[in-house]
């Protein structure tokens, strides 16, 4: 994806790597964007980039869900698997 490509290079050697680096340029970069922008990017990705944009939403969706609803069971005990 272009928007990748260009953001790598401006950020490249310019930042440490981390999951925080990278959520924080992801939600600065996405502030700049409205939803017709976004859906613009979406109808440009071709098959495989939409398929992995997907899965990464799924898996991020599952994991917060998870998180959440294990919280829960921790905070109360009365809570039955």
């Amino acid at each position: 994806m272009k928007l990748i490509d260009e953001i790598y290079e401006m950020y490249r050697g310019k930042i440490r790597g981390t999951k925080e680096d990278f959520d924080i340029i992801a939600f600065t970069i996405l502030e700049q964007f409205d939803r017709k922008e976004l859906i613009e990017m979406v109808q440009d990705m071709s098959d495989d980039e939409l398929a992995y944009f997907i899965r990464l939403y799924i898996l991020e969706s599952l994991e917060r869900k998870m998180g959440q609803h294990e919280e829960i069971t921790l905070e109360d005990p009365t809570i039955y698997h």
